[in-house]
């Protein structure tokens, strides 16, 4: 059973370092232009040529993607690095993985997963042209705010699959 520790969350510290908000990420891609069709065709974001070599992207707030054209990596992201795409529903992201396959060829997507019930929410996951690994799931308003307000859990926390989602997301895998 989960069950919370908030000794810790509800301890206020002292940070050493006096920051702002985090602002901003760095992805790499291998054709600055194709993956900037990407971001706006594809993935809805709004982008701003920053370089020759550069752009930035954002989507529903101030923090941004930096993406960078380089030197190809030498593998894909690690599944554990990818990045969230939030969406309305369970249905959305169903609608999202039917459009994933259907556009993979165009945009060079592959390893795409099916949608699945996991760490709280129903999900997918897929990595684009450029070997970076992206998740298309459906949070509750407020995304992740629902973890901050059940502060810290034992064991295997929002990784179990008898943990108590949050409401909004009971759809599936029930």
């Amino acid at each position: 059973m989960d069950t919370m520790l908030n000794r810790e969350s509800e301890e206020k510290v002292e940070p050493t370092l006096k920051l702002n908000f985090y602002s901003h990420a760095t992805l790499e891609c291998r054709d600055i232009q194709h993956t900037r069709r990407f971001f706006k065709e594809f993935l809805g974001f709004e982008t701003v040529q920053m370089s020759d070599n550069s752009f930035w992207a954002r989507l529903g707030g101030d923090q941004i993607i930096v993406v960078v054209q380089g030197s190809a990596r030498a593998k894909e992201m690690p599944f554990l690095n990818h990045n969230g795409l939030d969406v309305e529903n369970e249905a959305a992201v169903d609608e999202a993985y039917a459009v994933v396959k259907r556009d993979a060829e165009k945009w060079g997507l592959k390893k795409i997963t099916k949608p699945v019930v996991q760490h709280g929410t129903y999900c997918f996951y897929f990595w684009d042209m450029d070997d970076n690994a992206w998740e298309i799931l459906c949070n509750p308003p407020g995304g992740y705010s629902w973890g901050f307000a059940r502060g810290d859990q034992e064991g295997a926390g929002h990784m179990s699959r008898t943990f108590k989602r949050p409401e909004s997301t009971l759809g599936k895998g029930r």
